[in-house]
């Protein structure tokens, strides 16, 4: 038994010992928690996503208590609310957040293109892309294998008809859906917009029609039906200056192809048939 209880006595002072250094150092090298840090962290969402520039949550809370200049409605997620709570914390005036939500720049689905590969493997558009660049006839267009629905934290995107769909009654414009894809087909725009392009596709528009018939044909009708000159075509694709938009929505009513899309970002998204 002696030398059992050998044993036994080391492991306990060592134990002790451990104790009595950990006290030590907690009350010699302690340091005080920033409230204002942890109050600001608690009212943010959680979502990590680093629509406000940093890096998630607590890389911005760190920034607004300790930096005065940084904005108070970075958090586009948590929307005015959050912003309100976080100016009241710091003592500064509330200012609104431009509330985004995610479009997705390309409606070529199962009935507008076709695919040219019959694909055998990891149901992942990055893997696609990196191995062959997709599947469909157009090279500019939605791989269709959900990788932006995988990292969605609010369940606001599915594929339909071989292309991603954005509802945006739950989207909070995080933004993690557009850096995951691929082909950069989805894009961030504020909700109040009301037209938006539904094509990625640079190619001239006779490949382009052969390739999709919702596809961008760049015959500018929709620049000559624009009354403030808000949209441009630039290398055979439409583009819309959202700071001459005036929603009146000649432009898609115009468009031969379709692919002007409106919608109403703040809730109800209508998808074509």
């Amino acid at each position: 038994m002696g030398p059992i209880l050998i044993a036994a006595g080391i492991i306990v002072g060592i134990g002790l010992l451990c104790g009595v250094l950990l006290v030590l150092a907690d009350r010699f090298f302690h340091v005080e928690e920033d409230r204002t840090f942890t109050d600001l962290r608690a009212c943010l969402p959680g979502a990590n996503c680093g629509a406000c520039g940093y890096t998630g949550c607590d890389g911005y809370a760190k920034a607004l208590a300790s930096d005065p200049t940084v904005a108070t409605n970075l958090c586009v997620p948590g929307a005015d609310a959050v912003a309100a709570q976080v100016a009241a914390l710091l003592g500064r005036e509330a200012l609104d957040v431009i509330e985004m939500v995610a479009v997705v720049c390309c409606d070529g689905n199962c009935r507008a293109t076709d695919t040219k590969y019959d694909y055998r493997g990891p149901a992942s558009c990055a893997a696609v892309k990196l191995n062959y660049g997709g599947n469909g006839l157009c090279e500019f267009g939605c791989i269709g294998y959900g990788d932006c629905a995988a990292v969605c934290p609010n369940g606001a995107i599915c594929v339909v008809d071989g292309i991603a769909r954005v509802d945006t009654r739950r989207c909070t414009g995080c933004g993690m859906c557009a850096r995951t894809c691929p082909q950069h087909v989805i894009r961030l725009m504020p909700d109040v917009e009301r037209v938006y392009v539904a094509c990625s596709n640079k190619e001239k528009g006779a490949l382009t029609r052969k390739k999709c018939t919702h596809g961008c044909i760049g015959c500018k009708k929709c620049e000559k039906n624009c009354p403030t000159g808000a949209i441009t075509v630039t290398d055979n694709l439409a583009a819309i200056d959202y700071d001459k938009c005036i929603r009146c929505n000649k432009c898609a009513e115009g468009c031969p192809t379709g692919c002007l899309m409106e919608a109403d970002l703040s809730g109800i998204h209508r998808l074509r048939g």
